[in-house]
């Protein structure tokens, strides 16, 4: 039997409606598709970059994939936005979705600040790569929180969907 005290804390995700709409939403498979893409090409480009750092060979295959990451997140950010106002009411920092905004925000910051450097030329290319491993780093981090989001939203439907009335055992 689970502790009473556990069981008046557990609030799901989701409410009912929450759930509804994201179900319903051509955003759910938008996000689903766009997030393993950003993920591939994050590990393609990590590794360009790595290369470039440890050889410096491949400057511009480093590049290339870089930008096509940053354009990936900008996409992935607006339509996600899109996603929460759909889901939550709201385009960004809705409640259940606050940390992994602010944290995406960070993302957001270091690509752009790449882009600024890669634009001006204000920043070297040993700079850019350094500013790109932060990038990634971040971007790691939230790849993470949305992953454990992804868990605690299965879980929550199936504590849901379970006969004891939605609460977890």
């Amino acid at each position: 039997m689970s502790d009473p005290a556990s069981q008046k804390s557990f609030r799901p995700l989701y409410t009912p409606s929450q759930r509804a709409s994201r179900d319903a939403t051509v955003w759910t498979t938008v996000q689903g598709v766009l997030a393993p893409l950003q993920f591939l090409v994050f590990a393609v480009s990590l590794v360009l970059v790595l290369r470039y750092l440890l050889t410096g060979d491949g400057y511009t295959a480093a590049t290339v994939s870089i930008l096509l990451k940053t354009a990936l997140l900008y996409t992935i950010m607006v339509t996600g936005a899109i996603w929460e106002k759909v889901v939550f009411g709201q385009y960004l920092f809705a409640p259940a979705f606050f940390w992994e905004d602010v944290v995406s925000f960070g993302v957001i910051a270091l690509h752009t600040l790449y882009l600024y450097g890669l634009l001006t030329e204000t920043l070297t290319p040993l700079q850019l790569m350094l500013v790109t491993l932060a990038a990634y780093a971040a971007y790691a981090l939230n790849a993470a929180q949305f992953l454990l989001k992804l868990r605690r939203a299965r879980l929550d439907t199936a504590a849901a969907d379970a006969p004891t009335g939605g609460q977890p055992a």
